[in-house]
């Protein structure tokens, strides 16, 4: 069980788990009534209990502390959070999945959320992020810029293409003029920045956030080319949220003050 900024547990399931555990006795969208907790704020809603929180792997870091002032904030409420490349999760939510609040990392994974009518109201556009080169602590495969990335001599981690981190990579090469050669390709950002860190590859591309998350463990190296390929993030509570009260409380502190301020920390951009 992992804390949050106010020190107070925040439950985070792994994107393989929560899947298993979302859809397992769901059958689709609509397929049992949901619970709505009487008295409180948010609309009528109470803001207590659980809310699950399903969220690009991006924003670990910032949305745990997030939940741990969510908790402390409204005693008696719970964030779960679920990470994950935002395709997937796109498809949990499509297919039905009893979660409370997605937050996408792109327009376009939200949109496939949209379009089967699985959120409620406008998906509010909450951060932006760009990618960095980043590579090991003492950079051992001498990584000078994005011309190395078609080196096959050197190891590289990258995004699958059918993710955002992946999809906004490719944009990021072609406005480069690379073509790059990688050893691996992973289904979202942080699985990148785990084969960095462990020493596994020479270099990777991940969101310049994720470069400031691993600190000391690995080095950054900033691209010319990187606003060509910029990444929004989107969040919105789900029409068939469990829990609606607090699902618009969770959303409500990402866009608050408090919340921008915790982004532009981790070095976010912020609409």
């Amino acid at each position: 069980m992992s804390r949050g900024r106010a020190g107070l547990p925040v439950r985070i399931l792994g994107g393989v788990l929560v899947s298993a555990a979302l859809l397992a006795g769901c059958g689709g969208r609509g397929g049992g009534p949901a619970t709505t907790p009487t008295g409180g704020t948010g609309g009528g809603d109470a803001v207590s209990g659980q809310v699950t929180v399903l969220a690009a792997a991006s924003l670990t870091d910032t949305f745990g502390a997030l939940a741990g002032t969510f908790s402390a904030e409204n005693p008696g409420a719970e964030a779960v959070l679920s990470f994950g490349g935002s395709s997937g999760l796109a498809q949990q939510v499509v297919a039905g999945a009893p979660a409370d609040v997605f937050a996408a990392a792109s327009a376009a994974t939200m949109a496939t959320a949209v379009d089967a009518g699985a959120v409620a109201g406008d998906p509010v556009p909450f951060a932006r992020n760009r990618l960095e080169l980043v590579v090991p602590a003492g950079n051992p495969g001498g990584v000078r810029g994005l011309a190395d990335l078609a080196d096959p001599d050197r190891t590289v981690a990258l995004c699958a293409p059918q993710v955002p981190c992946g999809a906004a990579t490719e944009k990021l090469l072609a406005a480069a003029g690379v073509t790059a050669a990688p050893d691996t390709l992973e289904q979202d950002v942080r699985a990148v920045l785990s084969k960095v860190t462990l020493g596994e590859v020479d270099a990777g591309l991940v969101y310049r956030t994720d470069v400031r998350a691993a600190g000391e463990r690995v080095e950054g190296i900033e691209v010319p080319e990187a606003g060509e390929a910029v990444t929004d993030y989107l969040i919105a509570p789900l029409t068939d949220a469990p829990n609606p009260g607090s699902a618009r409380a969770f959303v409500d502190l990402v866009l608050s003050e408090q919340g921008r301020e915790v982004l532009a920390d981790a070095g976010f951009d912020l609409p």
